[in-house]
């Protein structure tokens, strides 16, 4: 008898990913928000994690401590594993989730100049694309006659 694995719900996942980038977002640790809730910071990192489902109160008193609406942790998830746009919003959440994303992010929405912002921006494109990407964006490069 073939024992089945214990994987997390994709949407639970995706619940916890929400949860992770609105804590960050807000600057919030996971003792912070654990206090407010009365318990452990180990179980907010199984919510996080999406190891532990979260039920509908804790969901609405985590929503009212993080200052956002219980749909937002659901926002997207109609097609969850099935939508390519859908990939694209969780990639988006998972670097948000990471201490570089969120420094990242703060900093950047601070820079007022739009055109400082538009060079940033560029310059991210450049430093994180292939030398296939750069060649179909600059053309072949070709040698010094």
């Amino acid at each position: 008898m073939e024992i089945p694995s214990k994987k997390p719900n994709p949407i639970d996942v995706e619940v916890g990913r929400r949860i992770r980038m609105r804590r960050g977002l807000l600057g919030l640790s996971q003792t912070t928000l654990a206090d407010s809730l009365g318990i452990t910071f180990q179980q907010v990192q199984k919510y996080e994690k999406g190891t532990n489902r979260v039920g509908a109160s804790r969901l609405q008193a985590i929503a009212e401590f993080l200052q956002t609406s219980v749909s937002f942790f659901f926002e997207g998830q109609e097609t969850i594993g099935t939508d390519t746009e859908n990939m694209h919003g969780r990639e988006i959440t998972d670097f948000i989730s990471t201490a570089e994303g969120l420094s990242l992010n703060r900093s950047f929405v601070r820079i007022q100049d739009p055109d400082v912002r538009r060079k940033i921006v560029g310059l991210v494109k450049v430093l994180g694309s292939t030398a296939a990407d750069q060649d179909a964006f600059e053309g072949p490069a070709t040698a010094p006659t």
